[in-house]
C-alpha cells in the first residue's frame, strides 16, 4: 500500500510508525508548516498541493488530532479521488466482528470489542478500549487510555479525553468534549463539555 500522509504535527509521529509496522510505503507528508523530513519521511509541500500529488492507487492518511480538521481534510482527499484506508496498528486487538470504516485509525494497544463500530476518520488512540457494541461516529477521537464500556455511543467529532471512563450505554452527542480522567455515567449533550468524577458540565 502506498500512502500520502496529511499532517506533520504530533499525531503524525505515531501514524508514521503505525504505517511502517503495517508495511505501507509512505510517499511523503503534506503540511502547511515548513520544515524538514519527519522520521525520515520527506515533506512535499502544503496541504493545498494535494491535487498535484494525487495519483492512481495512492491512498491518504490524515494524521491530524483535531477532529474538525481531520474531517475536513478527509473530505478533501475524497474529492481528489484518493482512497482513505483504515489504519490498524498490528499491536491493536480488534474483534473480527468489529467494523472499522474508511480512514479510521486504531493505534497500538487499543482494543476494539465484538460488534463495535469505528466510523470514518475516527481515531482510537494508544491503549484506548472500545468495548462490545460501542459506536464511535465519524471523526470522533478516543484519546489514549480512555475506556468506552459496552453499548456506549460517541457522536461525530466528539472528543473523549485521555483516561476518561464511560459507563455502559452512555450516549455522547456530536462535538462534545469529555475531559481527561472524567467518569461519565449520564448522557452528554451535543457540543457540551464535561469534566470530573462524576462528570459534570463545565
Amino acid at each position: 500500500m502506498r500512502v500520502l500522509v496529511l499532517g506533520a504535527g504530533g499525531h503524525a509521529r505515531p501514524v508514521i510508525e503505525a504505517l511502517r509496522a503495517t508495511g505501507a510505503e509512505i510517499t511523503g507528508l503534506l503540511d502547511d508548516a515548513e520544515g524538514g523530513p519527519l522520521l525520515g519521511v520527506p515533506r512535499l509541500g502544503p496541504v493545498a498541493a494535494l491535487a498535484a500529488h494525487a495519483a492512481p492507487g495512492l491512498g491518504a492518511v490524515v494524521a491530524i488530532g483535531d477532529n474538525a480538521t481531520r474531517a475536513r481534510l478527509g473530505a478533501m482527499c475524497r474529492a481528489q479521488g484518493l482512497a482513505l484506508p483504515a489504519l490498524v496498528h498490528p499491536a491493536a486487538l480488534v474483534s473480527p466482528s468489529a467494523r472499522i470504516e474508511e480512514g479510521a485509525q486504531v493505534m497500538a494497544r487499543a482494543v476494539i470489542g465484538p460488534l463495535a463500530a469505528i466510523g470514518p476518520l475516527a481515531l482510537v488512540n494508544t491503549g484506548a478500549i472500545v468495548e462490545h457494541d460501542a459506536t464511535v461516529e465519524d471523526a470522533a477521537h478516543i484519546a489514549p487510555g480512555a475506556v468506552l464500556c459496552g453499548f456506549v455511543r460517541i457522536g461525530a467529532r466528539a472528543l473523549v479525553g485521555a483516561g476518561a471512563v464511560l459507563q455502559p450505554g452512555v450516549a455522547v452527542g456530536a462535538d462534545a468534549r469529555i475531559a481527561g480522567g472524567a467518569a461519565v455515567a449520564a448522557p452528554v449533550a451535543a457540543g457540551a463539555t464535561v469534566a470530573g468524577v462524576p462528570a459534570r458540565p463545565i
